[in-house]
């Protein structure tokens, strides 16, 4: 008998354990799911909210080994040029006839013809956004299927090895270095939002941040809610503002010139000159992912590329640059020249993933900007 009811107490306690394991499970999941709103309501605070820029790459579209957009494989780097240019025939030739006549051509390119194919994009698809309002021949489809697609440096470069992911040189580098290194800390908060998923009226602001990017255990990836403070002394030239729309959850803005602090290769700091930027961002408390258009001054595009890889690093990822300055100036397609009709910027996008961020403005413009948001208000009212 006192064996049975010994069995008996045994059960009821594990009985009344398992139950309280059950009710305290239910109660720690309502609490996650209580605290997840908490926290996706405080990212939005006063309309406004912050990003991080977290990766960048020049929009490419590519497939496997590139056999539709590069069939006929890919280009030549400077290494196999020169073996073209200069044989090995026995002919004797100077230094200055051979090394330092192609040296000399990468910072003064010039537009005649060369002895070897270059290899542009062929196909249809591209990623991008329509930025001319326009569908012509020259456009692409995107993936998904909308027509007029701008982004004829794409067509340029999308047959170098260089700009090709996962492997290629700048491919890689180009972000790590935007990751690393807090010169590059691009920022955009959005104010004035009354709802993430349709909002027809924000203000973009683009800033420099100072801080480094928030990563997760594996030091990969990287993860919303830090704090960023904005650079309002060496940062100014990289503010803009931008009205925008919110459409099913896709940040869409209007078109303004943009300076984006890029540095590459061994922390060389420079600046991408855009012209016409665009924001074309889905976005999350937590994020956003999508594209930024543009079109790019070629010269101004192709001196940024010489500055930040020299021909000993672009030899790495077969990017010839006096063969990529004449596709750049065969395929410009906007801001034709006054004199000449011939066209000085290319079309191009970036393809980009932002993380949520708690921006920290100084005092003194913390006051400006709540004057400049108290008079927007006040003229609608």
């Amino acid at each position: 008998m006192k064996q049975d009811a010994l069995k008996r107490r045994s059960w009821l306690l594990n009985s009344q354990c398992v139950l309280t394991i059950a009710m305290s499970v239910a109660i720690f999941d309502a609490g996650s799911a209580i605290a997840e709103d908490d926290l996706r309501a405080t990212v939005l605070k006063d309309g406004k909210i912050g990003y991080a820029l977290t990766m960048r790459h020049w929009a490419i579209y590519q497939t496997p080994e590139g056999k539709a957009e590069c069939p006929q494989g890919f280009n030549d780097g400077p290494r196999e040029q020169f073996k073209i240019l200069f044989p090995d025939d026995g002919t004797k030739r100077t230094l200055i006839e051979t090394q330092l006549s192609r040296e000399s051509e990468v910072w003064h390119p010039g537009t005649s013809a060369e002895p070897y194919p270059f290899l542009e994009v062929v196909g249809k698809t591209s990623r991008g956004l329509n930025l001319d309002g326009k569908t012509d021949l020259n456009d692409f489809i995107s993936p998904e299927g909308e027509e007029g697609i701008d982004n004829q440096l794409y067509r340029a470069i999308g047959c170098i090895a260089n700009f090709r992911g996962p492997d290629g040189t700048a491919y890689h580098f180009e972000n790590n270095y935007m990751q690393r290194y807090n010169y590059n800390r691009l920022l955009i908060e959005l104010s004035g939002v009354d709802n993430l998923t349709n909002d027809d009226d924000v203000i973009v602001t683009t800033y420099r941040g100072l801080d480094g990017l928030l990563t997760d255990a594996t030091g990969k990836d990287f993860i919303p809610g830090g704090t960023q403070r904005v650079d309002m002394r060496w940062g100014k030239d990289f503010i803009q503002e931008f009205n925008g729309k919110i459409v099913d959850g896709v940040l869409i803005t209007e078109a303004k010139d943009l300076q984006i602090p890029w540095s590459v290769t061994f922390d060389t700091n420079t600046i991408m000159y855009l012209k016409d930027v665009r924001f074309n961002v889905k976005l999350t408390p937590d994020g956003g992912e999508g594209l930024i258009g543009a079109y790019a001054d070629v010269y101004d595009w192709y001196y940024h590329a010489v500055v930040g890889w020299s021909t000993h690093h672009q030899s790495y990822g077969q990017e010839s640059s006096p063969s990529m300055y004449r596709a750049l100036r065969r395929l410009a397609d906007a801001y034709p020249d006054s004199n000449t009709g011939a066209n000085t910027a290319i079309s191009t996008a970036l393809d980009v993933k932002f993380a949520q961020v708690f921006i920290l403005h100084p005092a003194k413009e913390l006051v400006s900007i709540e004057e400049k948001s108290s008079r927007r208000i006040a003229s609608v009212k």
